[in-house]
């Protein structure tokens, strides 16, 4: 199987030939860069869910991890995602982990000197510093093959594990969640919004999950307001692939249209299993 992550990185290549290098030696990044995915400095907490079925569940926090490892990694073993690391072309530098912490958004510093804190004698923690200058570009100044084989040695240690499972939660998975009860989305909504808190990060611009969100309200009332849930998903999604069709790298919109909107559309608001999906051209089953 050919990996979403392999396809970008092929096309990448030939761009590659065609693109004008820095000083450096380093690729460009794109103009203008991508929306930061930096982490916000205070997450809500997730409300306990009157009448809603809830993401944040167990059961169907698996299915989550899994939906969203069908289109970053082309796997539903999540778990098998803490050492993958590679750079995919899409301007925000190497990409990794559970969810793709990426070195020039600002999270994988996070990440790293959260996880250097409880383990200083890491091979990660001397990368800090230039984890932090390339921060904002796509530059591998500092980092390259060395960064690469001590992320991979620290994936095999639990509390990297945990640390990488703790950022998800803070930065992405929370805010999404309870942000979606607020609107009053049940778990189909409330994946819908990870999901695209995962790819767009937070912030209120049109390329990330507060622009998105935004320009679905002006379409539709959600739940809380009296609107209809499908129909404002719908507006959602629309809003959501917009923004992907606007970066090269994220132009390929099946984990919308071949996923969640399946789903929408066969009004599985609650994500119950079975499931059945297609990512990329390749199909999924949740049993």
């Amino acid at each position: 199987m050919v990996s979403r992550r392999l396809r970008v990185t092929i096309v990448l290549v030939v761009l590659i030939g065609l693109s004008a290098c820095a000083p450096s030696g380093q690729v460009q990044p794109p103009t203008p860069m991508p929306s930061p995915r930096a982490a916000s400095p205070d997450t809500p907490s997730i409300a306990p869910t009157v009448g809603l079925s809830d993401l944040a569940s167990p059961e169907r926090k698996e299915i989550a991890m899994e939906l969203v490892s069908s289109a970053e990694n082309s796997s539903l073993e999540w778990k098998a995602q803490y050492g993958y690391l590679e750079d995919i072309g899409d301007g925000r530098g190497y990409t990794g982990g559970i969810i793709g912490f990426c070195s020039g958004t600002g999270d994988m510093l996070q990440l790293v000197s959260d996880y250097a804190a409880t383990r200083p004698d890491s091979p990660l923690a001397g990368f800090i510093p230039a984890l932090g200058q390339v921060n904002g570009t796509a530059s591998h100044r500092g980092l390259g093959a060395p960064f690469v084989r001590a992320w991979r040695t620290a994936a095999k240690d639990p509390a990297f594990q945990q640390a990488q499972d703790s950022e998800r939660d803070r930065v992405y998975f929370d805010p999404a969640v309870a942000q979606a009860k607020q609107d009053g989305l049940r778990a189909l909504g409330q994946f819908a919004y990870y999901d695209a808190m995962v790819m767009h990060g937070p912030g209120s611009d049109p390329a990330s999950f507060g622009g998105i969100r935004a320009e679905a309200l002006g379409y539709a009332d959600p739940p809380a307001k009296g609107g209809d849930e499908v129909a404002y998903l719908n507006a959602f999604l629309d809003a959501r692939v917009a923004a992907m069709k606007a970066e090269e790298a994220h132009e390929d919109v099946s984990r919308v249209e071949d996923a969640q909107r399946v789903f929408l559309a066969a009004g599985n608001l609650d994500l119950e299993p079975p499931l059945t999906w297609k990512t990329y051209g390749d199909r999924y089953h949740i049993g």
